[in-house]
This record gives structure tokens, C-alpha cells and sequence, in this order.
């Protein structure tokens, strides 16, 4: 079975599916450990890649890298990946949707915006004609093989979300997105909207949608839930914590050995398990799947 098709079985299954944005080879590593499906945020990488906000730095042939590296390490995860306006032209869209699933990519999101492009939950967003968006999006479904398509929207306006999200909902895409929802209710609405397509929802920590949990969701009737950034924004503070803590102590490294710190044996034994190309799945817990 192509891991187009096995992601796409599992959006079929009872429950919300999670994946958990990475933004690099070692958070994706730790990620590996929790969860088996995994997205390739774009936040993430324009953050983690070039250091750069996220609106429309990422050039195509980084971002094709990336999912190469990370099919290779864990052969056996759902892999998700963001692929913005298809940088832009449709040609380009498709010629990164065929090097995406040759590389072993389960699926791809596709949105309607127009540059410059923002995060999809960030002010300001502006969308294509809806008639240039479907003729992009219907090369890309024509090219891809088994890859899993989501169709996502942008749109910001009451009566264009619901008239984009109908649209995309009539169209071969697997799944259909719209980003920045605002409340339950308007979840409802788009639900409502796309009838038995499936539906995917975004969350991340501080945007403008509700947090809820997978059980919630699912009685919403969201068949998958993206997790943009919670690794990148677990490392920052991390990170900042760490280092602020290390300029107290005058430079002196806290003990690693049995204690909370992590150390060159802990995370030399998370990387070994990438080598050897056997890093586990995790067992499906009913608290993951509701």
C-alpha cells in the first residue's frame, strides 16, 4: 500500500487523526516517539530553515529535501506537507507534488492565497479568484498518483468561506481546510458546508481558533487535526529558559546524569534509532483516538 493510501484509510477510521508539525530531523525524531503522523509545517520550517516569518520565503527544492530526510528516517509515519500557493505557479505545483511523492510524501496542502502570502492565521490574508485556485488545484490532483490532497481556503470573508469551502468540497481533493476558524459554530457551518467530505482543522497555540481536544472534534466531525508548532514553540522556551538559567550559573552545565537534563546518551540513543531506520510507531492509545 503507498503511504498516500494508508493516510487516507486512517482519515477513514472512527476519530480526529492527529499530526504533529516538525520543523527538523530532531524534533521530528521526538515527535516520532508520541505519534504516528507527522506535519511539515510551513511556520516551522521558514522559522527553523531561514529564520524568517512565514510569508513565502521557502523555496521548493529546501522543502522537497526536508521530506526526503524524513521519509529515510522514519519510513513508517504519515507525512503531511505543506506546500503553501505551490510556490506560486502550477507547473511548479505539480513538478513538487510528483518529486514529493516519489520521495514518499502522504499527502500535500494546497491554499488559495495570493502573495505576499501570510500564515493562515495571521491578518491580512488576501485569496486567488476562485477560478485560478480550482485550475491549480485540478492540474495538481491530475498529477498526483495516490498522494493525499487537501484543499484549503483562506478566505476570511462569512459568505466566501462557505461558497470556497462548497467549491473545494466538489473536487477530487481528499480533504478540505479552512483555515483561521474562528469558533465552534463556524466549524459546524463548514462541516456543514463540505457535507461527507473530510474535514481537517488547524491548531495552533496562540491563532485565532478554539483549542480542542481530539474528543471534541470528533463530535464536531473533524476528521484530522494539524499541530503547526508545538515542538518550535516547546524549543523556544526551552531554549530561552536553558540558556537564562546557564548565564545565572556563571556557565557551570546543570547535572544531566539522573536528573531532568537531557545528555549526550539520551539523545544519542533518539538519533541511533534514525540510523538503523527501525524508530518504532507508536501503538495506537485510545486516548489518541477517540
Amino acid at each position: 500500500m503507498t503511504y498516500g493510501n494508508k493516510l487516507r484509510e486512517q482519515i477513514a477510521m472512527p476519530g480526529t487523526t492527529p499530526l504533529i508539525g516538525v520543523y527538523d530531523m530532531y524534533s521530528a525524531s521526538v515527535a516520532a516517539a508520541h505519534y504516528d503522523g507527522m506535519f511539515v509545517s510551513g511556520f516551522g520550517f521558514a522559522a527553523s530553515y531561514y529564520g524568517l516569518p512565514d510569508i513565502g520565503f521557502i523555496a521548493w527544492p529546501d522543502m522537497v529535501a526536508f521530506v526526503q530526510r524524513l521519509r529515510g528516517a522514519f519510513p513508517r509515519h504519515h507525512l503531511l506537507v505543506d506546500i503553501d500557493d505551490g510556490y506560486v505557479d502550477p507547473e511548479v505545483a505539480c513538478h513538487v507534488v510528483e518529486g514529493l511523492e516519489r520521495m514518499g510524501a502522504s499527502g500535500v496542502i494546497l491554499e488559495d492565497q495570493k502573495r505576499p502570502r501570510r500564515c493562515g492565521h495571521a491578518d491580512g490574508k488576501q485569496v486567488l479568484p476562485l477560478t485560478e485556485y480550482l485550475e491549480k488545484l485540478e492540474m495538481v490532483l491530475a498529477t498526483r498518483k495516490d498522494l493525499v490532497v487537501v484543499a484549503r481556503t483562506d478566505a476570511t470573508e462569512e459568505a466566501d468561506i462557505i461558497h470556497r469551502a462548497q467549491a473545494l468540497a466538489a473536487t477530487d481533493a481528499d480533504v478540505v481546510l479552512v483555515d483561521g476558524v474562528r469558533s465552534v459554530e463556524w466549524i459546524e457551518r463548514i462541516r456543514e458546508a463540505v457535507g461527507g467530505k473530510p474535514l481537517l482543522f488547524n491548531q495552533i497555540a496562540g491563532g485565532k481558533s478554539p483549542r480542542l481536544s481530539l474528543g471534541e472534534l470528533t463530535d464536531l466531525g473533524v476528521d484530522m487535526a494539524i499541530y503547526s508548532t508545538p515542538c518550535l514553540f516547546a524549543a523556544h522556551k526551552a531554549m530561552d529558559t536553558a540558556l537564562a538559567e546557564l548565564r545565572l550559573a556563571d556557565g557551570r552545565l546543570p547535572a544531566a546524569d539522573g536528573g531532568e537534563e537531557v545528555g549526550v546518551g539520551e539523545s544519542t540513543r533518539l538519533l541511533t534509532k534514525n540510523i538503523s531506520r527501525h524508530h518504532p510507531v507508536p501503538v495506537a492509545r485510545e486516548s489518541v483516538k477517540v
